[in-house]
Order: C-alpha cells, then structure tokens, then sequence
C-alpha cells in the first residue's frame, strides 16, 4: 500500500507541475458545457422564405403574416413574381418558396382543388425538411383559423400530442448527456495514454521497470488518478448544466455516478492498452483519434443508433460508450432504475474487466 501511495502521489505531482494539464482538467469542462449545448442543436430556426402571392387575397394575407409571426421562420420576401422569389432562393436570401396560386380564397371556399406549392432548397436536407415542416403547420393553422371564423362549429381537436420526457422538445436536453460522455472519453481517454508514452519518452519508465513493482500495482496507479480526474469532471458538468440550463437528473444522481465510474475504469482501461502498444506521442494520438471517432459518431451520441444500416447495428454493441450513453440519457430525462439497465451496467463491467486485464498484460516490465 505505501508503494501504491508513492505512486498515486507521483502521478498528482506530475499532474500538478505541469502548467497546462491543470487548467485543462478545470476549464475544458465549464467551458464545453457552456459553449457546445448553444451550437449543437438540430433545432432549425430563421428559416427564412419567400412568398409568391398569385391571390393578393385576406387569405393570402393571413398566411404571409403566419409565417412572419413564427419563431421558427422569417418571412423574407412577398412578391407576384415567382422569378423574383427563385432568385432569393438561388442567392441564398430564401430557405423556402411559397407560392399561394391565384383565385384561391374563392376556391377553398366552395371546395375546389386549388393547391398551395412549396419549394425548398434541400442543399441543406435537415434545414429544408425541418423547416418545410414548420412551413406546413403554419399555414394548417392560418387556414384552420380563416375556416373557423367561417364555421366555428365546424372545427373540433381530433389529436392531442404530449411529449413524454423531454416536453418541450428542448434539443439541448438530448445532447447535454452526450456531451459529458465526451468529456469523458477527451480526458478520461487520452490523458492515461500520453501520461505513460511520456514517461517512455522521458526515460522514467526505464526506472520502474527495473524496480519490483508489479505490472497490477502500476497499471492501477495510472488509472486512480484519472479516476478522481473524471469523477470531478462529472460533478462540474452536472453543475453547469442544472446552473445554466436547468437540467437536473429526473432519476438517481447516484446510479449516474456508478455509470460513470464504470464507464471512466472502461476509456482509461482502454487507452492504457493503446499506450502500452505505442513508443511515440504520436502513434497514440493517432491510433486513440480513430478510435475516438468511432466512439463518438457510431454509439448513439450525436445520430440514433437505429437509423444505422443493420451491419453498423451490430458493431455499435462492440462500443462501450453506446451502453454508457443509454444509461446517462434515460437516468437523466426518464429517471430510469438500475433495474430497468442492469445489461448496460453488465457490459460497461465486462468491458471494464476486458480492457484493464489487458492493459495489465501487455505493460512489457523488465525484470
């Protein structure tokens, strides 16, 4: 135990004199959970559109002011031209074309088939969908508003919609979760690697190698610090995200914890490994990079894992920040138990067991 102590007291002091890796493991945090929830967001807004009307009629009219009035959109131009509305939409003034054809106050009145036509600019498909969307509801609810003036009796609420979870639909909610497992993954991950592969540099591993110091006692001295690290690392992201956007967990702050313990023991396990198979900065920057980016863009973190093609599918159950990611995003928005999650809690474990053997096996100790 009083080697294991030597050891852990090392790694703080080298954590401490260097005049950078303290302030990273302070400020990267605060300022991811600031910044990143304001500019990660599929929340489409402004989207800006041209109305071409052909009717010039209170109808029309009402449709226009609709859209002008919407939080979601913003009514660019009206015109009786639709030449001059395709060349905003070609110069990038215009996201969406509405184009109200003529006579057809008149026609929806007495039931004809006159249509209104809706063209958007789908260079940026989520853009163009989400806001044609947006556009179609706001014209059913000019229209629903004109008809019901007409015939009061005539509109009833046919569908009532609740939104379970997450009720306002607040996008920031879904990606706050997912962007304390990256922090996990950015400190938790490389900062082991480059602590051992340092060493190697340095010449000071050399030193303990010839000792008699266990490969078990040495592996776990590189993974309790980070430990602590990514346990406080947690506790500021919680922070800031009940302080500044008020979101606070709707299940146990405690089962996120043990998640996160779990999950932390997987990324340093895992980048140990790497660092035991590396002699250069850069090779284990490189190779924890790819790996990196396989973590973040194929286990659920920023795109639904069922929208993958099926062979993905299977993958992503190789990936433990897919478990990790479920447990923290339905502990946090559905208050889920460790009842409901115990699978995922199993294989963060044998994920944990996997990679931390390993990283004890393949330490190359000198005797």
């Amino acid at each position: 135990m009083r080697t294991f102590s030597v050891l852990i007291r090392k790694e703080f002091l080298q954590l401490k004199r260097n005049p950078f890796m303290p302030k990273l493991i302070i400020m990267f945090p605060i300022m991811i959970m600031l910044i990143m929830p304001l500019i990660m967001t599929m929340d489409v807004r402004n989207v800006n559109v041209a109305v071409v009307d052909l009717d010039n009629s209170t109808a029309s009219r009402r449709i226009a002011s609709h859209i002008d009035a919407s939080e979601y959109l913003s009514l660019a131009a009206v015109t009786a031209e639709y030449s001059e509305a395709m060349n905003a939409l070609e110069e990038g003034d215009a996201d969406i074309i509405v184009q109200i054809p003529s006579d057809f106050e008149r026609e929806t009145a007495i039931g004809g088939n006159k249509r209104i036509s809706i063209t958007a600019n789908a260079v940026n498909a989520t853009k163009g969908g989400l806001g044609m969307q947006y556009l179609v509801q706001t014209i059913a609810r000019a229209l629903a508003e004109i008809k019901g003036e007409r015939s009061p009796a005539g509109i009833t609420e046919l569908v009532t919609v609740k939104n379970s979870y997450n009720p306002t639909l607040n996008y920031r909610h879904y990606m706050i979760p997912a962007l304390m497992i990256m922090l996990f993954i950015l400190v938790c991950g490389f900062l082991p690697a480059l602590s051992i592969v340092g060493e190697k540099e340095n010449g000071s591993i050399e030193q303990i190698n010839v000792t008699p110091l266990s490969r078990f006692t040495f592996t776990l001295s590189k993974l309790v610090p980070y430990w602590l690290i990514g346990m406080f690392v947690l506790t500021v992201a919680m922070t800031v995200a009940w302080l500044v956007y008020g979101l606070a967990p709707a299940g146990s702050v405690g089962l996120i914890y043990f998640g996160a313990a779990l999950f932390i023991l997987v990324i340093s396990g895992f980048s140990l490994m790497i660092a035991n198979f590396s002699d250069t900065l850069q090779q284990t920057m490189f190779v924890m990079f790819f790996f990196i980016m396989m973590f973040m863009l194929m286990s659920g973190l920023l795109t639904p894992v069922d929208s993958m093609p099926d062979w993905a599918q299977k993958i992503t159950y190789f990936l433990p920040p897919r478990y990790f990611i479920d447990i923290l995003r339905s502990v946090y928005l559905k208050g889920t138990t460790l009842a409901d999650m115990w699978q995922n809690f199993t294989a963060l474990g044998v994920f944990a067991a996997i990679f931390n053997v390993l990283a004890t096996v393949t330490y190359k100790k000198q005797k």
